[in-house]
């Protein structure tokens, strides 16, 4: 395969295809989105014997823990793609909204329409359920997308691309709004981040690696972030019972998700009392703990932190523990080892979650709640294409808003300008 001219030709019906989609109505583009979530629910067994195909192959090719986890495809996972997609086509359509009106001096409005950013490449490893959501998002955004996943989930990915465009063609979209690159070969990525004339914004999903790299060598514009360092502050206002309940399921629900929590700082005038049976529940739960020297001293089993070890997103059953003296000494913590993706407080103390919420400079951030919610399904977006932890367009999950801009619109009747 030529690629070059293969992924120009990509590039071009993308294009092409994503004028179609500028105006495709409301309707239409949820008429889609619904006859793809009925697609999965029906050809499930299909989908789950693909996923066991790339499954055999990644094992056997000795992919590690954390990967195949993300590659895993279950009966839950897919009624989850399907519930997002009739999730996605249940929100409000944000593509020509019109916003902050207002009349100028001249005697001309002024105001702000939402639209479509374009041609969106998506470039992700191993998670098929992205080729989901990211196709739902693109739709109903208005937006066609370029997508390519890892070879470690081709079958999967290749067999819901036929879902998609089965979804496309019976709401008369074009096919070309949803491309899933047929081609395994690197190079398809060297060129997807270099078509500046047929892709406005690159999104990559995938280990550090792997985004580093497309940061590096892109000449689009992207949308990221590196990875999860989040953490779970332990007040000394804190509910016991809340800090058990939060800390276990931010760590130990899935070890291997961007919004696992990798680090605990626990409060000095409370650490005595609380750490131990933290570290109880989590060396319960097969957690290795990595900490501070009063950790060590609260906790036998726990092994010296190194410096490293606060910054490190683990994507394993390790935790890096803190004792800090309380706010003031977590929120810098955080502030200088995080990756700004998630952080949480538990406390009582409502004056001190306003500080923590306003202070922690992190795209997303929480009182009283485990850090696995940073996610686009579960904060009511349908699903997410990414999660950012820039500062410019988008931050946090990137849902609908995030794959859209804002133009400025002017109505007069026959104004010029004096």
């Amino acid at each position: 395969m030529d690629i070059k001219s293969y992924m120009h030709n990509v590039g071009v019906e993308a294009r092409n295809a994503s004028r179609a989609m500028a105006k495709a109505e409301t309707n239409t583009k949820n008429l889609a989105l619904t006859t793809i979530a009925k697609a999965i629910l029906r050809e499930k067994d299909a989908l789950l014997a693909a996923n066991q195909q790339d499954l055999a192959a990644a094992k056997a090719a000795g992919m590690e823990a954390a990967m195949l986890d993300r590659l895993t495809l279950t009966e839950k996972s897919i009624a989850t793609m399907a519930e997002g997609l009739q999730q996605i086509a249940s929100l409000a359509d944000p593509i020509g909204e019109i916003s902050d009106m207002k009349y100028r001096p001249s005697g001309i409005q002024i105001g702000k329409m939402r639209v479509p950013l374009g041609v969106i490449g998506i470039i992700y490893e191993a998670r098929p359920n992205v080729t989901v959501d990211a196709a739902g998002l693109c739709i109903k955004s208005g937006n066609a997308t370029i997508l390519r996943g890892g070879s470690e989930a081709i079958h999967c990915n290749q067999a819901l691309a036929k879902l998609v465009h089965e979804g496309l063609a019976a709401a008369g979209l074009p096919k070309a709004a949803v491309q899933v690159v047929e081609t395994t070969d690197r190079a398809a990525v060297g060129e997807l981040i270099t078509m500046k004339e047929f892709v406005d914004v690159i999104v990559p999903r995938g280990g550090k690696g792997l985004i580093e790299r497309i940061s590096a060598d892109a000449r689009i514009p992207v949308i990221k972030h590196l990875d999860g360092n989040c953490h779970v502050y332990v007040d000394d206002e804190a509910d016991f019972e809340k800090a058990i309940r939060i800390v276990e399921n931010s760590k130990t629900q899935r070890l291997g998700t961007c919004n696992t929590t990798e680090s605990l700082l626990v409060a000095r005038s409370v650490s005595h009392s609380m750490l131990p049976k933290i570290a109880e529940m989590l060396i319960s739960k097969g957690i290795e703990i990595r900490g501070c020297a009063e950790t060590c001293a609260l906790v036998p089993a726990a092994k010296k932190a190194s410096e490293e070890d606060f910054y490190t997103e683990y994507l394993d059953a390790i935790i890096s523990c803190k004792v800090v003296e309380g706010l003031d000494e977590a929120i810098a913590h955080i502030n200088q080892h995080s990756s700004q993706h998630t952080e949480a407080i538990v406390t009582e103390n409502y004056t001190k979650a306003r500080r923590f919420l306003r202070e922690v400079d992190s795209s997303s951030v929480m009182v009283n709640a485990s850090t696995r919610f940073a996610d686009g399904f579960e904060y009511g977006l349908g699903a997410e294409i990414g999660i950012s932890t820039d500062k410019l367009h988008a931050r946090g999950p990137v849902g609908l808003d995030g794959l859209t801009s804002l133009k400025y619109i002017v109505l007069g009747d026959g104004h010029v300008r004096a």
